[in-house]
């Protein structure tokens, strides 16, 4: 079965840096698309950053654009998220998510979620 890992959270400072990897197991398909979701004590999970497959295109959302990128290493199916110019409204649980398109349909997996907390 496919499982994602998250790793590379912790404490930073607001306008430190810090990079999150997905390492994604199980995956057989060829087509499919990583992505970056977050969620902050209270609030809905939003979409961060997305990077598609095979083309590699990316999307941000508005509040972290600039700030944020999103890449990937395909030979070993992991997503990175190296996240620049920190705040405090970046604290959040970071998921990885998988989706695997069909022609079907589609399916998402998840990741257990990786803390960042952006403290002085």
């Amino acid at each position: 079965q496919v499982q994602l890992v998250e790793s590379g959270g912790g404490l930073v400072q607001p306008g430190g840096s810090l990079r999150l990897s997905c390492a994604a197991s199980g995956l057989t398909a060829s087509m499919y698309s990583m992505s970056w979701y977050r969620q902050a004590p209270g609030q809905e999970r939003e979409l961060a950053a997305t990077i598609t497959s095979p083309g590699g295109t990316t999307n941000y959302a508005d509040s972290v654009k600039g700030r944020f990128t999103i890449s990937r290493d395909n030979a070993k199916n992991t997503v990175y998220l190296q996240m620049t110019s920190l705040e405090l409204e970046d604290t959040a649980v970071y998921y990885c998510n998988v989706r695997v398109v069909f022609v079907w349909g589609r399916r998402d997996y998840w990741g257990q979620g990786t803390q960042v907390t952006v403290s002085s």
